[in-house]
């Protein structure tokens, strides 16, 4: 067992927090306020491989591995929370075209999403159907050589911003069986959008429904065959829990780096605030549970790069332990430094805001844990 990573993966790493410090984290406060995630700075990740990480190379992606993209999200969520998590759903949509889609379907996606010409969304999730997705209502009817696709999809990330979105619709009976995938671009007639939510936190990327209202979708653009559209979004959510567990490692880094200089600097009581022990305990605490979680996702990541049998359980796992980790580091950080943690002249609030949604999406924190006694049991 071999902790360290290689001479690429350090490489790849520094890129990466060179990309979050000097493009995302001087910034970062000012798209939280305005509600803005501007596309220059998500075609300059592109630039650097960031849009395409696991996607194959000739339709220009980095055909990096699971462990890699771990790396590079934890990185940019140093910088900035919310457009990392925002990439790194580009990045499963992207996927998805890649790994279960037609040659063509590839070919005509692929260049421009691996660019951030085109940006992506992934639309499971309906205003009645959560955790359990397998009970979705949007259809997709057969017309010809078209699908015509009716209902709503809910909480959408760049809903209305994006150019491709991958959408689950229920082509034939109930139950997970029933649902095929597609891609949708915006601009089909029949593709409307709501309003832009009122969110906590994620405010640098819009959110908002996505609605189909008799919705004319070719054929070619089906992912893969009729019924395996529900397969290909479990698969997808594996890779995704990793992406946003990472997101969580990041932004609980910064929280914890900023603690360690408040408490450096402050002093109360005619001392440092790092010469309290009771300080010290909590701040070894916070430590300790964010590279504890680090172990985890990277533990998850390798499984799923090595096709461990076990790669579902790992990731429901670091993903419940990681977002949880991050959110109490977070938290812990701001109360660290009193009612300075409380301002928005800091850091913390916003990466407390952002993170609290990471135990919610990608499957809530308790649906991780059904998946994970589910896996123990199958043993």
């Amino acid at each position: 067992m071999d902790f360290n990573l290689s001479d690429d993966q350090r490489a790849i790493e520094d890129a990466a927090r060179a990309f979050a410090l000097a493009e995302l984290a001087p910034h970062s406060a000012r798209w939280d306020e305005d509600k803005i995630m501007p596309r220059e700075v998500l075609q300059a990740a592109a630039e650097l491989g960031f849009a395409g990480l696991y996607v194959q190379e000739d339709v220009g992606g980095s055909a990096l591995g699971r462990l890699d993209a771990s790396i590079v999200f934890e990185q940019l969520s140093y910088g900035d929370v919310s457009v990392a998590a925002f990439i790194s759903i580009h990045n499963m949509a992207s996927w998805m075209i890649d790994r279960f889609g037609s040659d063509d379907l590839r070919r005509r996606y692929l260049p421009k999403l691996t660019t951030m010409e085109f940006v992506a969304s992934y639309c499971l999730t309906e205003p009645g159907s959560g955790s359990d997705a397998a009970a979705m209502k949007t259809t997709a009817m057969k017309d010809g050589d078209h699908y015509v696709l009716n209902g709503s999809k809910a909480f959408i990330s760049g809903a209305g911003y994006s150019d491709v979105y991958v959408v689950m619709a229920r082509t034939g009976g109930q139950g997970a069986k029933g649902v095929s995938a597609f891609v949708v671009e915006n601009g089909a007639p029949g593709l409307s959008f709501g309003a832009q939510e009122r969110k906590m936190g994620w405010n640098a990327q819009p959110t908002a429904m996505v609605n189909f209202d008799d919705c004319r979708v070719s054929e070619a653009n089906r992912i893969g065959a009729e019924g395996d559209g529900f397969k290909f979004a479990m698969a997808g959510l594996d890779g995704g829990r990793i992406n946003i567990a990472s997101c969580s490692l990041g932004g609980a880094g910064l929280a914890l780096d900023t603690a360690k200089s408040h408490l450096e600097t402050r002093k109360q009581f005619g001392q440092a605030l790092k010469e309290f022990q009771g300080l010290q305990w909590r701040f070894a605490d916070m430590a300790t549970e964010l590279d504890a979680a680090r172990l985890m996702v990277r533990r998850a990541a390798h499984s799923l790069d090595t096709k461990h049998p076990n790669a579902t359980q790992h990731c429901a796992m670091a993903k419940r332990f990681a977002t949880d980790a991050g959110f109490e580091v977070a938290n812990q950080a701001l109360q660290l430094h009193g009612g300075y943690g409380y301002l928005r002249d800091y850091p913390l609030e916003r990466i407390v805001r952002d993170l609290r949604v990471h135990q919610i999406l990608e499957g809530t924190n308790e649906i991780m844990r059904v998946i994970t006694a589910r896996e123990l049991f199958r043993q």
